[in-house]
């Protein structure tokens, strides 16, 4: 009885409690129900928040790297002794290290391909339709090609005689090899003999497990010994079957179905790639069965290239691999860093740098997010800290702010407040290196940004990956601004939002594929340097930047020969700079031809503040005067004068080019005060100078082009005698004769001299230059010698080139003068305004030796600018038909 009494008052107790709690006198049942739910709630938020303790779940266990074994090629043992080849030889010497793309057509899928691989490595190339006359091969007694690529097989063995012979000439007497795919097409023979040469093909064979010959001497970037198990993609393969000593396999590759009838399978492998050593008819040949369907072509085909090139077209095979980790402390709750990521994150550094030379994580912070996570997300933001000295750091913001929104004197403020919490932590902040969230500022270029980072943080190196596009990626630069280096980066496929594997877009298979002979391993073998953008949230959660990375380098190290090493950002930028010095010089874009340019540009910036038109020159033969009277127009306007180069702004020739896009938008009026305006500039200087027409076309590639052409004899002597009445000394003490007709061993005044003479006058050469970047549609040349006698005939086209409108009446706004001998501006009713007294000089005449030999100069110089104007649709001016007919 009192056991029974024991137990039954705890249980009113219990009802009791209950009861007071629902202020009732009889229990229910679903009121019992709703408070268990309720306290269960609070305490579920009490684990997850504030009793890290409390672990009910099994822990959880991220993918690990792919299995990836290394196999040894039984037939050859010294495999992984082998002696990587640079291909070096004499015969380099007598060729220029750029291939000769020969298509079927612009649009073939493989004709691309091969042009991608090409531009990726940086390589030099010309690409012509295979049915057509060659190009010239040679130059001064070189070669003007190492290697030739034929896309299709049936393209070279089908030339025209003449072409078939003048090739196989030059590529003999140059010790000049080719690449030639043997690709099978749906209407290919499936059984034929090359023609002319002594080798069979087999097309639209299916075939599996390729093998690279461990014996061949084209291998340098590919390791060999491997073999790449499985189907191999696609049906179209074509196979070579040949018993001549002059043939030696590359690859085999064996029948999908040959193991139906043929008991020894083994022996069943047939040659996929195929070896012209040469002693057939002299010449070193490669034959590819496929394309890049199999991403080991790839790489054979940068070995092929360095083999047929004489090492000409080698590439490093050093990789310098920097992975940074941005915003370590930026994310929301749930998917950041807890203690054992941060743990995971050392161990595997401590893996990989048993395979990369001098490795570590590069991690970017904004402190403002310090400690924002749940309970044990903070931890790991404190974990991070005490492994703080394993790792490279670099500054972000104190916030995750957009650069480009904000001037000077705030990014002032946000970087200094980054930089005094890493001093307070003791985060090291030595490295010279930044990167600005969300990308913005880096390029297009926001100026303070740079600013702004030299003077608080000693910045010297940053990157991006939006110059100057971000796809193609093979496309990506670096450069030079302001004293600071900015590298390419690269994306390896994971994003903030990759957290977890069976998530991941595509599925693994996709990211899988990426690391094994995909994007990821493409951009690595591409590349001797990059840096890699990957997010905190990636080291988080499912660690897929661990899987990537740690699964790629094994990747690598099984099938290729690549050295990987990791240096600090500032060792990085040297080097890279050292290797691509042409970089260096940056190459301004239009940002409103870009959606993600105008995503990270400031808003108070417009591609309206861009001129229009560019009229260029060339010195001395009325550009002045046009400006003048382009000026006159009511709606055109055009840019502020320089106080260094008065009306000429001269940005794109020298060194103005490098104070960036702001400087050189600020000399043309704002929009909302001209939103009607006509947009010019005028530099004479833009027309001779090599760089000029890609920069201009880079930033204006809509623009037009006007240039002003006279007699170049009459030009050279003009600006001799402009010279001399600005006291040169050169002119001053020599002779017109003495200045044009000076060799190369003159004294470097009087040739400098020479050059700005002569070389402005050779028009077809410097028109040809702005041709290659602008149509024939954009570009008016006018005769400037018609501009000066009868301006309103030439104003009144350039309107119409210009399809202005309303319509300008030049002839009651131009009177010609008597005293100047030329027309001006009308003001005032009937007076004139006229250009300075530096304009419209008397010159004594020329000296008829002088005259004589200018003639002989540029006599093939005029028939070259008779034929481009022809090409053109232009007439040629009344000055070159008089020139042309003193040598009829």
């Amino acid at each position: 009885m009192s056991g029974r009494l024991g137990h039954t008052r705890p249980r009113a107790l219990v009802f009791a409690v209950i009861s007071r709690l629902f202020l009732v006198k009889r229990f229910t049942l679903t009121k019992v129900l709703s408070l268990g739910i309720a306290i269960c709630v609070v305490f579920l938020l009490f684990l997850s928040y504030s009793v890290p303790f409390f672990k009910f779940s099994v822990p959880y266990v991220a993918p690990h790297p792919l299995e990836i074994k290394c196999h040894v090629n039984q037939v050859s043992h010294n495999t992984l002794k082998q002696m990587v080849t640079n291909h070096l030889s004499s015969a380099s010497l007598r060729i220029v290290n750029k291939v000769l793309v020969l298509v079927e057509t612009q649009y073939s899928r493989l004709g691309q391909d091969i042009v991608a691989i090409l531009e990726a490595n940086r390589m030099k190339y010309k690409v012509e339709p295979s049915g057509k006359a060659l190009p010239y091969l040679t130059h001064n007694d070189k070669g003007k090609y190492a290697v030739i690529v034929f896309e299709n097989i049936d393209a070279y063995v089908n030339m025209d005689k003449w072409n078939r012979q003048l090739l196989d000439k030059y590529c003999k007497e140059y010790n000049v090899g080719m690449i030639i795919f043997a690709q099978s097409k749906s209407d290919s023979i499936l059984s034929a003999q090359v023609q002319d040469f002594p080798v069979f093909t087999h097309a639209n064979i299916a075939v599996k497990n390729f093998e690279i010959n461990p014996d061949s001497d084209i291998l340098r970037v590919t390791r060999s010994g491997e073999i790449w198990t499985g189907n191999l993609p696609g049906e179209d393969w074509t196979v070579f079957v040949t018993n001549h000593s002059t043939y030696k396999p590359l690859a085999w590759a064996k029948m999908q179905t040959m193991e139906d009838f043929i008991e020894d399978v083994e022996e069943a492998r047939h040659s996929v790639i195929l070896q012209d050593l040469g002693s057939y008819d002299g010449i070193r040949r490669i034959l590819f069965g496929n394309g890049f369907k199999l991403w080991l072509h790839r790489m054979l085909f940068l070995d092929s290239l360095s083999y047929l090139s004489h090492g000409m077209m080698s590439i490093s095979l050093e990789r310098y691999i920097l992975i940074d980790i941005d915003d370590i402390f930026v994310g929301r709750k749930g998917i950041r860093m807890k203690p054992d990521d941060v743990k995971a994150l050392v161990s595997a550094q401590e893996r990989i740098q048993q395979h990369v030379e001098g490795f570590r994580f590069n991690l970017g912070f904004s402190g403002k997010y310090y400690r924002s996570g749940t309970y044990e997300e903070n931890r790991g933001d404190e974990v991070l800290l005490e492994y703080k000295n394993k790792f490279w750091w670099f500054g972000h913001m104190w916030r995750h702010v957009k650069s480009h929104e904000h001037d000077a004197p705030y990014l002032e403020r946000e970087m200094s407040r980054n930089l005094f919490f890493a001093k307070q932590h003791g985060i090291p902040v030595d490295s010279h290196y930044a990167v600005a969230p969300h990308h913005a500022g880096v390029y297009p270029v926001h100026e303070p940004l740079y600013e702004t980072w030299k003077k608080v943080w000693g910045i010297k190196v940053t990157s991006t990956e939006e110059y100057p596009h971000l796809r193609p990626a093979r496309y990506r630069r670096g450069f030079i601004h302001r004293g600071i280096m900015v590298l390419p980066r690269q994306t390896c496929g994971l994003f903030t939002h990759n957290i977890f594997l069976d998530t991941y877009p595509g599925g693994q298979t996709r990211l899988d594929t990426s690391i094994q002979g995909g994007e990821l391993f493409q951009t690595i073998l591409y590349n001797p340097i990059m840096i890699f953008m990957t997010h905190m949230s990636n080291y988080a959660n499912d660690r897929l930047a661990l899987y990537t990375f740690e699964s790629a380098i094994r990747f690598l190290e099984c099938w290729t020969n690549l050295k990987l090493k990791s240096a600090p950002p500032l060792v990085l930028a040297e080097n890279y700079f050292r290797i691509y010095p042409q970089e260096a010089d940056p190459l301004w874009q239009n940002p409103c031809n870009d959606p993600r340019h105008m995503a990270i540009w400031s808003r108070n910036k417009t591609c309206q503040r861009l001129p229009r038109v560019l009229v260029i020159g060339p010195q001395k033969t009325g550009t002045t005067a046009l400006y003048t009277f382009l000026a006159m127009h009511p709606i055109i306007s055009s840019n502020y004068r320089s106080p260094d180069t008065f009306e000429e702004v001269q940005f794109f020739n020298g060194n103005n080019y490098y104070k960036g896009l702001d400087w050189y938008m600020e000399f043309f009026p704002p929009p909302q005060n001209f939103s009607h305006m006509f947009l010019f500039e005028k530099s004479a200087t833009y027309f001779d100078k090599e760089q000029v027409p890609r920069r201009a076309a880079a930033l204006l590639p809509k623009a037009k082009l006007i240039c002003i052409l006279i007699s170049p004899a009459k030009r050279a002597y003009s600006w001799y005698q402009h010279m001399r009445a600005h006291g040169d000394p050169a002119a001053l003490r020599y002779s017109f004769f003495d200045v044009v007709t000076a060799k190369d061993e003159s004294l470097r005044a009087l040739r400098e001299l020479r050059n700005r003479c002569l070389s402005p006058g050779f028009y077809a050469q410097h028109l040809d230059r702005w041709m290659q970047y602008y149509n024939a549609n954009q570009l008016m040349i006018l005769d400037g010698e018609l501009l000066k006698t009868n301006p309103v005939i030439i104003m009144h086209k350039v309107q119409q080139f210009l399809h202005i409108e309303p319509y300008f009446d030049y002839s009651k706004h131009l009177k010609y003068d008597p005293k100047k001998g030329f027309y001006c501006q009308v003001i005032n009713n009937d007076h004139t305004k006229c250009l300075g007294r530096s304009k419209g000089r008397i010159y004594p005449p020329m000296d008829p030796a002088a005259g004589k030999f200018l003639s002989q100069l540029y006599k093939r110089h005029n028939v070259a600018l008779s034929k481009l104007l022809t090409r053109v649709g232009q007439n040629p001016p009344g000055w070159l038909q008089e020139d042309l007919r003193d040598f009829e």
